[in-house]
């Protein structure tokens, strides 16, 4: 199975996108097929090769290309003379031809006998129908052949009526055809003022479009071209593509961070803001991890490059973002069923249009004007746009602040929300315990730590690392580890050297039939301090306790404030000691804490809140996080935490602070919230117009600019969402 991304040329309208998506998925071997109008682009999955893909997208009428070409203004031919594109000169020379039928009409209107002669006004008008105009026939043209009918078929057909109705006359004037037609109104002004507008709606609306997609085009910029690299003791200028993991670069101040690396020499502020939402600049020293597409401060670092490609975290970003804006809300599908059978059933009405009128005694005329209006001001992109534009947007803006939505169901879901559980190491904790005091019944401290961290040689939980950092801060020589076991929430098996260890709380020590009694009254004070106690039993006896401290993050107690200032439950879930637990929970202000809990009994509270209507949060950092991540509606993993827990999560926080909980919430309520206007709006526009335009109320060249305004207007809303941030 593969999955590819392209870049789709030539689509017009979110018919286009769904008549594509019907052909891609046909192809054979295709898993899955999305594509996306708002972002002009497609997402196949399956066992299926490029090329084929290509040919199909050509075959169904389109152009397939790689997306991360440079980004372009409008899905057609884009060359650029004196500055402006193609589209933009076709759309200046189709103003100032339409300047004259719009001084003709105001002055008719106001009662002066002034116009353009017959001849005139069909020369003027030929070049906008059939040039200028010549996109929706090629449109129409090629949806037709599919076996399908788009908003360039609309077009095409009214245009075409009114033009073709004008020249008409004309020719019944000069006595050709034997017409008779010859007091009939010219309409050569309507072809032309509703390509115009249409024109000029289409190029605002991709320009409104691409700004949406802002988000991932900043994100892409971060990417540099270069890196300076050392190779033998020489510093060399190389392409980012040939930079390799264990590679040591050299980033000069003020210069971008070709890759994800681990500082190995000196220090600088680094700015993150684009990266990871952080506002200010963030101390980097020896040791500190840096992300690629950062910026270097005043600072001269050397790094040692340790994620690279389409490993780096940027990359990684850039694949979430741009998953979660491909995808498709469920109300979409709704959608997708109504475009499908609007264009048909519009072409129905213009034919019942005309019919009407003539069964009640108009004349052609005034019947046909009737019929264009409603082709020309029917138009099912507003209806398309409505929800990917916000969904892009929304996603956008989360992105900027450091929440990485995956797909769109998790938005779906997040906008739904009434509990949130946290789990507590890493998420409401700094995630960096360390040894405070320990308690031992015959070994000393050091032998005793010897073992225990040695033994947390294969374990990479933030307890483990708080045994290995005291033994080397007292510079304790590690012993060989031969057997290591894992026993998740509970503790470890290790064998080191010829000595069998069991290290846990007190559940693990009962799994191992050692009795703990003679450190209870220890544990019992750790505990009501808020530490964590660890033992430790060698060969079957209990030899010592640790206490270990993890501190609360300072910004833990806003972080559950704010949720529960917006009607949201707070709990929290945690493997730790059950008095430990509820110190905590007390301090920061939750509402229920539960612990001593493996990763099943988190997964069992959450599926019991679930079965009560609850929609769950959860929110974690940890491995032993990753099943009840996956097994709430909506999983959000902080991203200091582990890769899998990332993985499992809907969604992630780019930097440990836990306000962003609330945060994300709120994206996605506005994100949903504006998809459901748009949808309104889009929905009352066909549903008024298309009833004034049946009755002859509305002339063509109005309801040209009313189709135009319509989608322009919709996405328009969505690029609201780009003005949301974080409130705090």
């Amino acid at each position: 199975m593969s999955s590819y991304v392209f870049a789709i040329e030539g689509m017009t309208c979110s018919n286009c996108a769904q008549r594509l998506e019907k052909a891609l998925r046909k192809v054979p071997g295709v898993l899955k097929a999305d594509v996306n109008f708002a972002l002009e682009k497609a997402n196949v999955t399956g066992a299926v090769d490029r090329a084929t893909l290509i040919e199909s997208v050509r075959v169904a009428g389109y152009a397939a290309t790689e997306p991360d070409l440079p980004a372009r203004d409008g899905p057609h031919d884009r060359s650029f003379v004196f500055g402006l594109s193609d589209e933009l000169w076709q759309l200046v020379i189709a103003v100032f031809i339409s300047l004259p039928f719009l001084a003709h009409m105001v002055l008719m209107t106001l009662g002066l006998n002034w116009g353009l002669s017959g001849w005139l006004q069909f020369a003027l008008a030929a070049p906008v129908q059939f040039w200028i105009g010549g996109r929706f026939y090629i449109g129409a043209w090629k949806a037709l052949r599919a076996g399908a009918a788009n908003m360039d078929v609309l077009v095409a057909l009214g245009t075409s009526a009114a033009f073709f109705y004008s020249l008409a006359v004309l020719l019944s004037a000069e006595g050709f055809l034997g017409l008779a037609l010859a007091d009939g109104h010219l309409y050569f002004e309507a072809a032309v003022i509703v390509i115009t507008l249409i024109l000029a709606g289409k190029l605002l609306e991709a320009r409104a479009k691409r700004s949406t997609a802002s988000a991932i085009r900043e994100l892409m910029a971060l990417r540099p071209e270069t890196a300076r690299v050392l190779r033998a003791d020489a510093e060399v200028t190389v392409s980012i593509s040939e930079v390799r993991s264990g590679d040591v670069i050299i980033v000069k101040p003020g210069e971008k961070i070709p890759v994800d690396g681990q500082i190995i020499e000196g220090s600088s502020e680094v700015d993150e803001a684009l990266v990871t939402g952080e506002s200010l600049p963030v101390l980097r020293a020896m040791g500190a991890a840096v992300i690629g597409g950062s910026i270097n401060g005043s600072g001269l670092l050397k790094l040692e490059a340790r994620a690279v490609g389409e490993d780096s975290t940027l990359a990684r970003i850039i694949r979430l973002v741009e998953r979660a804006q491909s995808g498709k809300a469920p109300v979409q599908q709704l959608v997708d069923r109504i475009s499908a059978v609007f264009v048909p059933v519009i072409l129905l009405i213009a034919v019942a249009t005309l019919a009407g009128w003539l069964l009640a005694g108009a004349g052609f005329e005034s019947a046909l004007v009737a019929a264009v209006s409603v082709l020309v001001i029917a138009c099912p992109c507003a209806l398309g746009l409505a929800t990917p534009t916000a969904i892009v947007a929304g996603t956008g803006a989360a992105a900027k602040a450091g929440i990485l939505i995956k797909d769109v169901e998790a938005l779906e879901h997040a906008n739904r929300v009434t509990t949130v559980a946290f789990d507590k190491t890493g998420t409401l904790t700094e995630g960096t315990p360390a040894i405070r005091d320990v308690v031992t019944l015959k070994d000393d401290d050091d032998a005793i730590l010897r073992l225990a961290a040695s033994a947390q040689q294969g374990s990479e939980h933030p307890l483990a690392k708080a045994f290995l950092r005291q033994a080397d801060e007292r510079a304790i020589a590690l012993l060989p580890v031969s057997e290591f076991e894992s026993r998740a929430g509970r503790g470890i098996l290790a064998q080191v050297g010829t000595e069998n260890l069991v290290i846990g709380n007190p559940e693990m020590m009962a799994e191992a039939g050692i009795e703990i009694e003679a450190l209870m009254p220890q544990q019992e004070k750790m505990a009501a301090r808020g530490e964590t106690p660890v033992f430790v039993a060698v060969d079957g006896e209990l030899r010592g306790v640790f206490s270990l401290n993890d501190p609360l993050r300072t910004l833990s107690a806003a972080a559950v404030k704010q949720l529960q200032g917006n009607g949201i439950q707070t709990l929290m879930l945690s493997g730790d000691n059950q008095s430990v637990v509820a110190r905590i929970a007390q301090s920061i202000g939750l509402e229920r804490a539960l612990g001593a809990l493996r990763p099943e009994g988190k997964v069992a509270e959450l599926a019991r809140l679930r079965a009560h209507g609850e929609v769950v949060a959860m929110i974690g950092d940890g491995v032993n996080d990753a099943p009840a991540l996956a097994e709430a509606d909506v999983g959000i993993a902080m991203g200091s935490g582990s890769d899998v827990a990332m993985e499992t999560a809907a969604i992630t926080l780019m930097r440990p602070d836990p306000r962003l909980v609330s945060a994300a919430l709120q994206i996605a309520r506005a994100t949903v919230s504006k998809i459901r206007q748009n949808l309104f709006w889009a929905f009352v526009y066909n549903i008024v117009c298309i009833p004034l335009a049946v009755s002859g109320v509305l002339s063509p060249a109005f309801a040209g600019a009313a189709m135009a305004f319509s989608s322009v207007s919709v996405v328009t809303n969505s690029l609201l969402l780009k003005r949301w941030k974080t409130r705090f």
